[in-house]
């Protein structure tokens, strides 16, 4: 009996990570952001989503939520220069694998 409580409670755990994820496009998309060097600057950070192929296009605004969480926690704005242009949908986003990675800098 406490086995079983003790997985029911590991599943539910799983399922309320992925169900608190914002939706983008239909798709609940894994992402992270973090800075590419302390020493340099921290405004100088690496987004990733993870499984692209889902949806690019909601890849494309969950690269930019990601980046603007990251932004928002570390100096208190959203107003972020990308290495890209990411709202030309023409520009893909670069790609490691089935994952987008792609550079930011926030400005204070």
């Amino acid at each position: 009996l406490l086995a079983a409580a003790v997985v029911s409670v590991g599943l539910l755990a799983g399922c309320s990570d992925k169900d608190s994820r914002p939706v983008f496009d239909g798709v609940a998309f894994r992402t992270k952001a973090s800075v590419v060097d302390k020493k340099v600057s921290r405004a100088l950070f690496e987004a990733e989503v993870y499984d692209v192929a889902a949806s690019p296009l909601g890849a494309r605004e969950a690269m930019r939520y990601a980046g603007t969480t990251y932004c928002i926690e570390n100096y208190g704005t959203s107003r972020i220069d990308w290495a890209i242009d990411l709202d030309n949908p023409e520009v893909p986003l670069p790609r490691d694998g089935d994952n987008a990675l792609l550079r930011g800098t926030c400005n204070p």
